[in-house]
């Protein structure tokens, strides 16, 4: 990865979320177009705590965002930089500014989690993440419709 400087190259940072739009024209760019559930993306973005937003001649081409507790639980979600803007240190910019946020406003130590795509695991990797001790792993959830058998999620086992 470049090691410049991105805003001599051009490159306006905004410490804001981005837009449900900016959101879906950089996930669309790099394949993600399945990956998220765009009619609930304006109320999963306001629901973050901060977020990051790269420019060049006033267009998105890349960004990031943080969810979690706000005091204790962080984690980088959304990271996405457009292909055509790639090796610039545009990853590592969001990435750092990211966790100086999460430097400037955790009452204390925090625990900052991710989920990587394998393209990204070096970028995390320099900036201290690892697996330690820990396996990660994830299930799908599905909303209660009333009138679904009787109120019971379906899917497999339960939750005893």
């Amino acid at each position: 990865m470049s090691q410049s400087d991105p805003s001599n190259l051009g490159y306006d940072t905004e410490h804001r979320l981005p837009t449900a739009e900016e959101h879906r024209a950089l996930a669309t760019s790099v394949g993600w177009d399945d990956h998220f559930d765009w009619a609930t993306l304006p109320q999963s973005l306001a629901g973050s705590l901060t977020g990051v937003v790269v420019l060049r001649a006033g267009a998105p081409v890349a960004m990031g965002r943080l969810v979690g507790d706000g005091a204790h639980y962080f984690y980088v979600q959304d990271v996405i930089v457009h292909p055509d803007h790639r090796e610039e240190g545009l990853g590592t910019l969001v990435l750092e500014e990211l966790l100086a946020w999460i430097a400037r406003t955790a009452p204390s130590d925090a625990f900052v989690g991710l989920f990587s795509s394998p393209e990204a695991e070096t970028l995390y990797a320099e900036h201290g993440f690892d697996t330690r001790d820990m396996t990660g792993m994830h299930r799908t959830v599905h909303p209660l419709r009333l009138g679904s058998g009787a109120g019971i999620p379906t899917g497999g086992g339960t939750d005893a």
